[in-house]
Order: C-alpha cells, then structure tokens, then sequence
C-alpha cells in the first residue's frame, strides 16, 4: 500500500470545467490537472505522481491512466457480437491494458486510494451502457470505487464533496494483473444478477 500525505481519488467520466472549478475551491481539496505537454496515460501518471506529494485531506486527479483500457473494456461490449468483430474490440483492449500492465510494472504510476466515477444519469427505462469503473473494477474492491450521480456543475461538486467525506475504508487494490484478469472474465449482465451468475470469457 502506498502512504501518501493526502487522500488521492482520481475523477472516472466526464468532469466539466464547472464541476473541477467548484470541487477545487474547497479548503479541503486540491485539485490537480494532467500537464498539458504530455498526453493519455503518460499525462495521467505524472498527474498522481504529482498528487502523491501533496499535503491535503483530499487530492482529486482529473486523469486517469487507466482511461483508454476502460474506453476499450466498454467498447468490446457495445460491438455487435459477431466472432470477427469481438475479436477486434477484445485486441484493442488487450493493447491498452498491456500498455497500462507494462507502465505500472515500470513504476510510473500506482492506483489511486479511491476512484470516483461521474455517473452519466440515464432517462427513464435507458439501458446503462457497461462500465469498467463500477463493473470489473468495483468488483475487486467495492470500498475503493465510488459514484457521484451527473448533474448541474455545482449541485455534482456538492455531491462530490459530500462523497468524498464518506468514503469507506476497506482492502488495498489487487495487482494491476489480477484486476485485468477480472476484466477479461466479467459480463456486464452480472451486475443485476448475483455476483457469480454473469462471469464469462468474452470469446469462450
């Protein structure tokens, strides 16, 4: 487990410039942006290297490096499901997380303490696309994964906030291997079944 001086969450979805304005003039956070000389998950490890020498309560890191694995881990299961076309989407995303495997190993970057996911907020009856956030990765540590629900800038910083005061303690993330592992295994399905009902190879 990494002993960081602050309590380091990285921000999962889309964080509006309002939403990061009004989360950042809190006296308890700081927040820290990706550098902009750098790019995807080169910006998104120096951004928590710079989180974890921060002396705060809470630190928000809007970049993550785990970004392109998670656009890919939901691409592979909006595609349609014909064999050739499965195939594709499950390469791309082995190249991401290989990417990410391979940077992590290399110690550019440790997971966050916590992550918190911007929830997209869906009409009524809307099917929720599948999320690698609150999927695969909440399924190894619940108590590290976190939602706040979309809403107006100011009302989703409040609730940010709110969430971030309490967050839960609970086990230390797994290796970056076991949480890929995880993610190549698990159908989105099984998130309104029991826990075990929906893991399946996605090219079994």
């Amino acid at each position: 487990m990494r002993r960081n001086p602050a309590t380091v969450v990285v921000l999962a979805g889309h964080a509006s410039e309002g939403l990061l304005a009004a989360a950042g003039r809190s006296m308890n956070v700081v927040l820290v942006r990706p550098d902009d000389s750098a790019e995807g998950l080169d910006a998104a490890a120096g951004a928590l290297r710079r989180a974890a020498g921060i002396s705060s309560p809470y630190v928000l890191v809007a970049a993550d490096p785990l970004a392109a694995v998670a656009a890919e881990w939901r691409a592979m299961w909006e595609i349609p499901r014909e064999p050739s076309r499965a195939a594709a989407g499950s390469e791309a995303f082995e190249l991401r997380a290989a990417e990410a495997l391979a940077a992590w190993r290399a110690g550019q970057f440790e997971l966050p303490d916590y992550y918190l996911v911007l929830a997209e907020q869906a009409g009524p009856g809307a099917e929720q696309p599948p999320d690698f956030y609150l999927g695969p990765l909440r399924s190894v540590r619940p108590h590290r994964v976190a939602v706040a629900a979309a809403a107006e800038p100011a009302e989703q910083a409040a609730e940010v906030l709110t969430v971030l005061g309490s967050l839960r303690h609970g086990r230390w993330w797994p290796s970056l291997d076991e949480i890929f592992r995880t993610s190549r295994e698990f159908y989105p399905g099984s998130l309104t079944e029991s826990p075990d009902a929906g893991r399946a190879r996605l090219l079994a």
